[in-house]
């Protein structure tokens, strides 16, 4: 089975060629995949299959070719990743499977279709709206921190830090409590401090995230989306970018004054190769 290994901030994927949706991606392969010692190694399986061949796809080929059938380290379906559909687009560009055009590159996900334009060393993708609308808490060991449910597709709960909290002090080995409630699929939980001010940005933040089905991993995009949201509402604004940097570079979100959610940031392909899937399971 051919493979790309590929990460944007370093939220890395196992990306398989499937372009008539032959292979059989079970949850126990994924996550053989992507076990970091007997395995490739990654944060999610990303399989490249054309739209028309896929079943929960199909509705979507009149509008983009390709589908981004994306799954979590541990085998479950996710519907959405900021940064996969990055590096998903450059592993399209750079194997001459698509061309951007000049309104971008449509790719049909779980959250429908959106739209990535090609910049100077990095891509960036229209996002699902994030859409603001509870308050919720998540709690780790004796720590229990309020926090802002969003969906972008997929479900976050954004977390900011207080009372002397440092953001590199936590321990995020473990899963944080969430309210199953609330969150009966699970939930992605963003834990934000403020940064330094930067010029040409209306905000600034840092942040680490524990992603459902994966731990905590070295970026989220959609989770960077979530926190750009929460930044921008507690500024007073319904426009403007958020730089948010995570512990494998920095993401940019922007909300523009049409109403339509960016995610800026790199997408990188590192390696290509072959691998046995019975040698990994």
């Amino acid at each position: 089975m051919r493979f790309t290994k590929g990460h944007g901030t370093g939220n890395d994927f196992v990306i398989l060629p499937d372009p008539d949706g032959e292979l059989t991606l079970t949850p126990r392969l994924v996550a053989a995949l992507c076990d970091r010692r007997k395995g490739i190694g990654g944060d999610g399986v990303i399989r490249v299959v054309r739209s028309a061949k896929h079943p929960e796809a199909a509705a979507f080929a009149g509008e983009a070719e390709w589908f981004m059938d994306y799954h979590n380290s541990d085998g479950s379906i996710a519907e959405m990743c900021g940064n996969g559909l990055r590096v998903f687009v450059r592993y399209l560009l750079v194997n001459g499977l698509a061309v951007a055009g000049p309104s971008g590159l449509p790719v049909a996900t779980r959250a429908g279709v959106l739209v990535a334009e090609i910049g100077d060393g990095t891509i960036r993708a229209s996002m699902t709206t994030p859409r603001l609308y509870a308050g919720s808490t998540a709690t780790l060991g004796h720590l229990t921190l309020t926090g802002v449910a969003v969906d972008c597709g997929n479900p976050h709960l954004v977390c900011g830090l207080h009372d002397g909290v440092a953001l590199s002090a936590l321990d995020l080995a473990k899963a944080p409590l969430h309210d199953a409630v609330a969150f009966p699929h699970g939930v992605n939980v963003e834990f934000v401090e403020q940064a330094e001010p930067l010029h040409g940005r209306d905000q600034h933040v840092r942040m680490r995230v524990h992603e459902r089905g994966s731990g905590e991993t070295q970026s989220c995009g959609t989770g960077a989306l979530a926190v750009g949201a929460v930044a921008l509402r507690d500024a007073g604004l319904t426009t403007g970018s958020v730089a948010v940097d995570v512990l494998g570079g920095r993401l940019v979100v922007t909300a523009d004054a049409d109403g339509v959610w960016w995610l800026e940031g790199p997408a990188v392909l590192v390696a290509d190769g072959e691998v046995d899937p019975e040698a990994v399971l």
